[in-house]
């Protein structure tokens, strides 16, 4: 008689859950665009917490949702926001011999990883989470106790480590200030000096299409006098030539003021 092994809860999480995982991990890989790497990343992060789940561990469950995927995944998307959600790794290489390194570092922690874990799955069999468990009373209380007793010196110089980091981060960003900020007092005194030496106006740049019947940007301004204001027009426009002729705007300012005149002409006529 054939006895048919038990399922349990724990195998069809992986069962579902890794093929996805290695799925998305590839995408992150060779996804163009940041966003849809960070999108993998998240999805790898949440399939991960479904397993600590599965295994009886609340406390990395709960820490890979929130500290994992709820903050650092977060810190990974504010930098592909600031970088720009289109733009693309560039395979020019900057660095003489960095994909070479690159290679040889991937290879090496791979066959580190596959070196530990197979180590610890062939020479030994796994204790398990239960028997861990077990022995400081929970999940809690054993990942404390090995954090506060056994590995407490090295938990500390962690966060010394990271505290640095970020310092040195912040530091390295920081870049010095080559001249000196501008004030508005100081920035009013140029224009006003600029305006008394070579005639610049100070005010701000007339916009296009005032003081005419249009008001797209290759329409210049027309002045008080008729003339128009080249400032008006962007330098880009008038090099390429796209700029409404003068007298088309001034047709139909003559034309209203020549039928003003044969009004007031008209007028005096019947008077007389």
């Amino acid at each position: 008689m054939t006895l048919i092994p038990l399922i349990t809860g724990d195998q069809v999480a992986f069962w579902v859950c890794a093929p996805i995982m290695v799925v998305l991990a590839i995408g992150m890989v060779i996804a163009r665009r940041p966003v849809h790497s960070a999108i993998c990343i998240a999805g790898v992060m949440v399939g991960l917490a479904v397993l600590y789940a599965a295994q009886d561990a609340p406390f990395l469950f709960v820490v890979q949702i929130i500290v994992y995927t709820g903050a650092i995944l977060m810190l990974f998307l504010f930098v592909v926001m600031l970088v720009g959600i289109d733009s693309r790794d560039s395979f020019v290489e900057t660095l003489k011999g960095h994909r070479i390194t690159s290679l040889i570092a991937a290879f090496s922690f791979a066959a580190l990883v596959i070196l530990v874990v197979g180590g610890q799955v062939f020479d030994s069999m796994p204790t398990g989470l239960d028997a861990a468990n077990a022995e400081h009373g929970g999940n809690l209380q054993g990942i404390a106790t090995l954090l506060f007793t056994r590995y407490v010196f090295i938990f500390e110089a962690t966060a010394a480590l990271l505290i640095t980091a970020a310092m040195g981060a912040m530091i390295l960003a920081h870049g010095e200030r080559l001249k000196a900020r501008r004030s508005q007092v100081a920035s009013y005194a140029e224009r006003i000096d600029a305006y008394a030496n070579d005639g610049v106006h100070p005010g701000p740049l007339p916009p296009s299409g005032v003081f005419a019947r249009h008001n797209a940007i290759h329409v210049p301004a027309l002045l008080p006098d008729g003339s128009i204001s080249e400032l008006s027009v962007s330098p880009t426009l008038r090099a390429r030539g796209v700029i409404m002729e003068i007298e088309d705007l001034r047709r139909p300012t003559k034309k209203a003021f020549s039928a003003i005149e044969q009004a007031a002409a008209q007028a005096e006529g019947e008077e007389l």
